[in-house]
């Protein structure tokens, strides 16, 4: 019970963040946050170390945690890092996905073209999508990297379909491009298209940020 409403805890935060509504330098008393949200400080304290992780907030006078500040060029060289290392991992997943792997991915591409207007199903579903591309390539070492460096990014990627409904548009076609050449073992192709796939959730990001940061 306590880890779900962690969970909960730490995705009205992440709202709150990436929205603006608290800005770099707010603090994040656990006891203030524990009763707005109606719980015990437990789960708040793991919403906060988790948040941390993220690199949504950091710790400030006397330990306690605050918003964190993102500048620009620090969002910018952490997604064209995640884009390299997901475009290599999408470049080996073209060659040594199995058939089964690969009609998986193609199962999961439908589910996040039938899952509507819903931000947060087809965000589930794009994490999905995105971890079987990776699983596919069967190089645990790149896959690590991208689930260290995916960690710090994901607030991000997930507000992109939460703040602009136009990305559902555009993810599910690039998605289906993405399947397609992987599908046609086109490696090189496939890089291409996953390295611009990752620049478009960029672009989105940094709006968001700019708009956080007025």
């Amino acid at each position: 019970m306590t880890g779900r409403t962690a969970d909960t805890i730490l995705d009205a935060l992440i709202a709150r963040i990436v929205s603006g509504q608290l800005p770099p330098g707010d603090p994040l008393a656990e006891q203030t946050l524990a009763e707005q949200f109606g719980v015990s400080r437990t789960p708040v304290r793991e919403a906060l170390h988790r948040l941390e992780q993220v690199n949504l907030a950091v710790r400030g006078a006397r330990r306690a945690f605050v918003v964190r500040e993102m500048k620009a060029e620090e969002l910018s060289e952490l997604f064209e890092a995640v884009g390299e290392v997901e475009s290599a991992l999408a470049s080996l997943a073209a060659h040594r996905m199995s058939e089964i792997e690969r009609c998986t991915l193609q199962a999961i591409l439908e589910e996040g073209e039938a899952c509507g207007d819903d931000p947060k199903a087809y965000g589930e579903v794009n994490a999905r999508f995105h971890e079987a591309i990776n699983a596919g390539a069967h190089n645990t070492v790149l896959a690590a990297t991208w689930a260290e460096l995916n960690t710090r990014t994901l607030p991000w990627r997930v507000a992109n379909f939460t703040k602009d409904q136009r990305r559902l548009v555009s993810s599910r076609a690039e998605h289906r491009a993405i399947t397609e050449a992987i599908v046609a073992q086109n490696a090189e192709k496939t890089r291409r298209l996953m390295r611009s796939h990752v620049a478009a959730s960029y672009t989105v990001a940094a709006r968001l940020l700019a708009k956080r940061t007025r």
